[in-house]
């Protein structure tokens, strides 16, 4: 029977702020208790790890903010809690940043903040919303007092940079969104103030601010971001007692996750079932340890809930955002609904597939069916070899169509293509596509439970060349090589790119393609600030001729991760007919891809 317009509207935003109850948070009178992600990149990004950048920074977009969303939400996540308010930074002064300098406040940045806020109510998702970083990355607590010319010591006690970090906070809460109209202070899509992430800070800081942000806000609960950094995993004991502290929390990444268990045990005995306790970060273990401590947090009602680090979200111009963890054991990534092939090393399918139906048995409810995809969007297409898309949530793979008309007949090139094999490239490479003709191209996304709707249609697309891509993952698609070796690991000193081919001087690698020779682009990555690598060219790979090469990338290595210097070798508008490539090794280079454009 079909029904017409009898169905209850579904609610939208929130009823209530959140409240505590003793050790229990309150959703008006339901018990409110969560299984969900910490999403460092939800109002800025730190990951923006594209071949030509300088620096990883810049503000998400919308398409973005509503990714990471609808993540947390097809996961049965309840909340996300946010990195920080990121702090100018001497060392990195053309960054985006939110603050430049005491009181002084980047409206830009705020409104990623404002649309933030505005889309946490649309989709139901509390934020915890972290005020101050303790350390650098993005910029906290050492650049506050560095805006004086004082020292990171001096900031949980000096009443300059005390008095100057106020000016933050006042500024935030009593923001009002400039989306909505309505100030922070009154947002109940905030379910709690954070003081900020892993501080270092002596109670008396922590009083002194507590009190400050209660003054300003009564609706909002607060969350003490405390980290002692000799036995970083127990809370302020006067916290507990202090009637502004609302909730007590720690992070959890310990390698031996029979020591973790106890580490909580201990922090509930010194909170005694006063307050709220979250496990603020949780992570870098094995999914058979992630789920006896899930286990336990569920059976344990004075455990509100625990954030998982840490997850991130599609990116603009196609694929993901990837974030290495060092202190990961040097295995874990930032996770990627929901779940692929790229990140087996960690399980990530097994632990995703594990959090969701944790987060939804916290609730004593069993998880729904997946969603089928929504319709990705596919990206402007300049050459057949460079096509990527706007993936969509919860896709596991994506499948391509090709049409010589607008209007079909329309044929599948590509079936279940992975949008997390390739970091920060173009993802999909039409080899079947034959020279002198023009395409039309369409993607649909699929999972288990079906597949999205046809997405936009581009083209005509003119086949001027045709292209062989390398993006090192092994030897075979080289045409010969000398002393030569596959390199995995440390990815975050070579643009998270995690396959690679290592050369040292007199090391040799030649490419042969089927046509001839256009353009070359080498992506390499070098440590020293001479140039590394020469090539030649060959007609039948005979005789080799060096070729006039452009190297474009400054040397800005080293920094927050050790980088390498990341180096474009370009070799354009070839004219000779040549087939064979040569690459010569002069010094240690890391190659992370290779495009051979040709006719």
């Amino acid at each position: 029977m079909i029904s017409f317009g009898c169905s209850k509207p579904e609610k939208k935003g929130f009823e209530n702020f959140i409240t505590k109850e003793g050790y229990k948070l309150m959703d008006g009178d339901k018990e409110y208790r969560f299984i969900s992600m910490n999403i460092p990149n939800l109002n800025y990004i730190e990951d923006e790890l594209s071949f030509s950048t300088n620096n990883p920074y810049r503000y998400p977009d919308e398409f973005e903010i509503r990714d990471a969303f609808e993540t947390v939400k097809q996961m049965g996540g309840k909340v996300i809690r946010i990195y920080t308010l990121p702090v100018k930074r001497e060392d990195e002064p053309d960054n985006p940043t939110f603050i430049t300098g005491p009181g002084e406040f980047v409206e830009e940045a705020f409104a990623v903040n404002d649309l933030m806020l505005k889309i946490a109510n649309e989709m139901e998702i509390r934020i915890i919303f972290s005020l101050l970083n303790n350390w650098k990355w993005m910029g906290g607590a050492p650049q506050y007092a560095a805006f004086r010319g004082k020292t990171f010591e001096e900031f949980w006690e000096d009443e300059q940079l005390i008095n100057d970090f106020k000016k933050t906070i006042e500024y935030t809460l009593n923001r009002t969104n400039t989306l909505t109209g309505v100030k922070y202070k009154d947002d109940k899509s905030i379910l709690c103030w954070e003081t900020g992430n892993e501080l270092m800070s002596p109670y008396s800081w922590v009083k002194e601010i507590a009190g400050y942000i209660k003054e300003i806000d009564t609706n909002h609960l607060l969350m003490d971001g405390f980290y002692a950094i000799d036995n970083y995993r127990y809370v302020h004991k006067e916290s507990v007692e202090d009637p502004n502290v609302d909730i007590l929390s720690s992070h959890h990444y310990e390698q031996d996750p029979f020591q973790q268990i106890e580490n909580i045990k201990a922090n509930l005995d010194i909170i005694q079932g006063k307050k709220p306790y979250i496990l603020g970060e949780l992570g870098f273990e094995s999914t058979s340890a992630h789920e006896r401590v899930y286990d336990y947090i569920i059976s344990n009602k004075e455990i509100a809930g625990t954030l998982n680090w840490s997850i991130r979200s599609h990116r603009r111009e196609g694929g993901f955002y990837w974030h290495s963890e060092p202190v990961g054991h040097g295995l874990y990534k930032a996770y990627h609904w929901p779940g692929f092939a790229s990140g087996h090393n960690y399980d990530e399918k097994g632990l995703l597939e594990l959090m969701r139906n944790k987060a939804y048995e916290i609730d004593s409810l069993t998880p729904p069916e997946l969603p089928k995809p929504k319709v990705p969007k596919l990206l402007p297409i300049e050459n057949v070899y460079e096509i990527s898309w706007q993936g969509s949530v919860g896709a596991s793979g994506y499948n391509i169509e090709r049409a010589e008309k607008e209007s079909g007949p329309w044929k599948q090139i590509a079936y279940n293509i992975s949008d997390a094999d390739v970091q920060y490239t173009s993802l999909y490479n039409d080899k079947t596509a034959e020279l002198g003709k023009s395409y039309f191209y369409r993607v649909e996304a699929q999972n288990a439970s079906g597949k999205s709707p046809k997405s936009n249609v581009i083209g005509p697309v003119s086949v001027s060349a045709k292209a062989l891509i390398d993006e090192m993952g092994n030897l075979m698609t080289l045409y010969s090589y000398k002393n030569l070796t596959v390199e995995k690991g440390e990815d975050r000193k070579f643009k998270e790119d995690t396959e690679r081919i290592q050369g040292e001087a007199d090391s040799e690698i030649i490419y042969y393609v089927p046509g001839s020779i256009k353009d070359i682009n080498i992506f390499a990555f070098e440590t020293s600030s001479n140039t590394g690598l020469e090539l030649s060219v060959s007609e039948h790979g005979e005789e080799f001729l060096p070729i006039s090469t452009s190297v474009l990338g400054e040397n800005k290595g080293e920094g927050d991760y050790g980088y390498w210097n990341a180096k474009l070798y370009k070799g354009n508008h070839l004219e000779n007919k040549v087939s064979f490539l040569k690459i010569g090794f002069k010094e240690q280079v890391q190659i992370g891809r290779v495009l051979i454009s040709y006719q």
